[in-house]
């Protein structure tokens, strides 16, 4: 059993993980007019990438950037790299809260994807679960049919693809460990940002009054004095946000600590209100605690599942 003392320092790591990560995006929120969403994409995993390989020569790990699933590595990356786009892209016009909260839906998702791929079998209970988390997410979004704004589906949309990354991740996770996997991700993500640098970085389709899409397709380094500083700070911030997630799920029970990363929810409320003024409506409140009920009994008949399998296994 895992000492006590670990799972009280594995939580504290995952809450502080979750409050990096909720700076992180606040800072997105503050610099999004003056730079590009790609060279902010760039700017940021270039310097989580430089951290990582200087923590794993210093901490004397291998690198490895072969992987035994080219195709699956290949889908992972792009997967993760426009999910996280259509994130970032949220937050032009969303409140942390409730881009956080609709991001939480993915594990509706994984358990969708579970059964398609991986092949779990999935009971009347948790697809009622799902069905109540997706109640939730509608709460949230309340939309007007006739004149919805299909712009609020973006963090829905980077929790299906995060869910499809995770999804992959199970099974490349036999022979690509945990750090070989994040330079894929870090490399992918350098590369179709420097991509789309070079059919959109300088302006050439920027013709936009919306600033969500001037985001999208501005010119790179038009203000790269009061830009980049925010970029390799969130650069840093990113990287210990993962160093801290990582040790958290090393040092601890996952069952335990898992259940911690909806902190990021309330740092979100805290961090939008103090930094933004922006304070979550009654639907938003009422959606999040769906959500977060829904992933919690998701959650726990997960474990309660896992227990049972462990019980019924024969010992010597």
């Amino acid at each position: 059993m895992m000492p006590a003392q670990n799972n009280a320092k594995g939580i504290l790591f995952i809450l502080f993980g979750m409050a990096f990560f909720s700076i992180q995006d606040a800072l997105i929120k503050f610099i999004y007019e003056d730079s590009a969403l790609y060279e902010l994409y760039f700017g940021r995993t270039f310097v989580a990438l430089i951290l990582l390989v200087s923590y794993l020569k210093f901490s004397k790990k291998k690198i490895n950037l072969k992987t035994h699933y080219l195709f699956l590595t290949i889908v992972r990356v792009i997967c993760f790299f426009f999910g996280f786009s259509f994130f970032y892209i949220s937050l032009t016009y969303m409140s942390l809260a409730m881009a956080n909260a609709l991001f939480f839906s993915s594990p509706f998702f994984v358990s969708i994807l579970a059964t398609i791929f991986l092949k779990e079998k999935v009971g009347i209970k948790r697809w009622s679960a799902i069905f109540v988390g997706f109640i939730g997410v509608y709460i949230i979004l309340n939309p007007n049919f006739s004149d919805f704004d299909y712009m609020k589906l973006a963090p829905v949309a980077c929790a299906l693809c995060y869910a499809v990354s995770m999804t992959i991740t199970k099974i490349t996770s036999d022979k690509d460990n945990v750090y070989t996997q994040m330079i894929h991700l870090y490399l992918g993500a350098i590369l179709i940002s420097i991509l789309f640098f070079l059919f959109t970085g300088k302006g050439q389709f920027d013709n936009f009054n919306d600033p969500t899409f001037q985001f999208i397709f501005r010119e790179w380094f038009t203000n790269p004095s009061h830009a980049w500083p925010f970029i390799f700070v969130m650069g840093c911030i990113g990287a210990f946000a993962f160093y801290f997630i990582l040790n958290a799920y090393s040092i601890a029970s996952p069952s335990v600590v898992s259940l911690y990363e909806y902190s990021l929810i309330i740092w979100s409320i805290l961090t939008g209100y103090f930094l933004f003024n922006n304070i979550p409506t009654l639907r938003t409140f009422i959606g999040v605690s769906i959500i977060i009920g829904a992933g919690l009994y998701i959650y726990l008949r997960e474990k309660a599942k896992d227990q049972m399998i462990v019980t019924d296994t024969p010992t010597r």
